[in-house]
């Protein structure tokens, strides 16, 4: 964002308090400078001269779990969450709360093959010391496979169409079984899958950490690979790097790839009933908890639902809204913020008559399996076990 936009964004607010309304981290600070309201302020006085950067003032400004709902609420049409990113950018070399952070993010994201080798070799340590913190949920496996970074290309006899597949870092690092299950779905719709090589980071951990430069770059790279590919639609199974590549490109570097699509919005009206229907009753009755990207960035909140009623799932209703409170390098920088949220989720989740939470985000994944019983899917893995046989 330019420095001339960026203020005229940040002169635009009114002080109506209007995206307070459902901000998770106003909620439970119930402090002025815990909400955007007070965040945009601060910014203002720090573009102004009337503030310094501080310890304090930076820890403001990073404690927003960029879920982007204040943005649709802002009578202004303020784009709250680029400023925010602008803001943490300008205070990056005065923050040094996450210097470490910064640190690994920028070396994962720029050298993913030579991080995953690293973790491979070190998981042993690395996760046990993770679990013992409360950082992850659960042991992630890490098939030796998946050290590899070929073009792969899975062909299917009965070529109805060709997509390609933005994979991400959770995915590709902790969840990469999601992989498989998405290739198996899209081959019985007769669709050729394509894992291009070469694919970055979706760039959103280094905004989060105002590194902008650095997001800038592989977003360029990410542009460049897939908008060269001759296929249908991007897909992708996380919202965060669905909304980073189609909607937050174009901010960041004045093009984005149009072709991206979240999975439920590609699937939506391609899921026939004859093709998927769950035979087993014990995933039959759940709840689905709409990540902050898809529903409040993309607009995404009908089309899981449809496809899992199609295939026999009797999904319970809930009050809705709830951030679950991982948000990337936030659930690692306010560890106990970010479990304050997702307890006030989890505990209306408790009371409802569900055998498992379906969600469309592998972050979403990850944190709601921290102190929760029930099992926790991405709606890809529920689509893939509704494979009827022969069909």
């Amino acid at each position: 964002m330019k420095t001339n936009i960026y203020n005229e964004q940040l002169s635009k607010c009114v002080r109506c308090g209007s995206c307070k309304a459902f901000c998770p981290t106003y909620d439970e600070g119930l402090t002025e400078a815990m909400g955007a309201r007070g965040r945009i302020a601060l910014l203002w006085g720090l573009s102004s001269g009337q503030l310094a950067a501080s310890p304090v003032l930076n820890d403001r400004i990073f404690s927003c779990t960029l879920c982007g709902i204040c943005s649709g609420l802002c009578p202004s049409g303020i784009d709250i969450q680029e400023i925010l990113y602008h803001g943490r950018s300008i205070l990056r070399k005065t923050d040094k709360k996450r210097r470490f952070l910064r640190f690994l993010t920028e070396f994962v994201t720029k050298r993913p093959k030579l991080s995953l080798q690293i973790l491979t070799m070190t998981q042993h340590i690395v996760f046990p010391y993770l679990l013992k913190k409360g950082l992850l949920p659960f042991r992630p496996d890490l098939p030796e496979y998946h050290l590899k970074e070929n073009h792969k290309v899975y062909t299917v006899s009965q070529k109805k169409g060709r997509v390609a597949i933005f994979t991400g870092c959770s995915i590709r690092f902790l969840l990469p079984h999601l992989m498989e299950s998405i290739t198996r779905v899209l081959h019985r719709l007769g669709y050729e899958v394509i894992f291009p090589a070469g694919e970055s980071c979706c760039g959103v951990p280094l905004r989060s950490l105002g590194l902008d430069k650095i997001a800038r770059e592989l977003a360029k790279k990410n542009l460049e690979l897939f908008n060269r590919l001759n296929v249908e639609a991007v897909i992708s199974l996380c919202p965060t790097c669905t909304l980073a590549i189609k909607n937050e490109y174009p901010k960041l570097i004045g093009e984005g790839i149009e072709k991206a699509i979240d999975v439920s919005q590609f699937l939506m009206d391609k899921i026939d009933p004859d093709q998927f229907q769950l035979t087993s009753s014990h995933m039959k009755k759940a709840l689905f908890h709409d990540p902050c990207h898809l529903k409040y960035g993309l607009g995404v909140m009908k089309e899981p639902r449809s496809i899992l009623e199609k295939i026999g799932v009797d999904l319970q209703k809930t009050d809705g809204g709830h951030c679950c409170g991982f948000a990337g390098t936030f659930s690692f920088s306010y560890k106990e913020l970010s479990q304050n949220i997702l307890n006030k989720c989890l505990l209306e989740y408790s009371q409802r008559d569900s055998e498992m939470i379906i969600t469309a985000c592998p972050g979403c994944m990850i944190q709601l399996s921290k102190r929760n019983e029930k099992p926790v899917l991405h709606i890809i893995e529920v689509v893939d076990e509704a494979i009827l046989p022969g069909s």
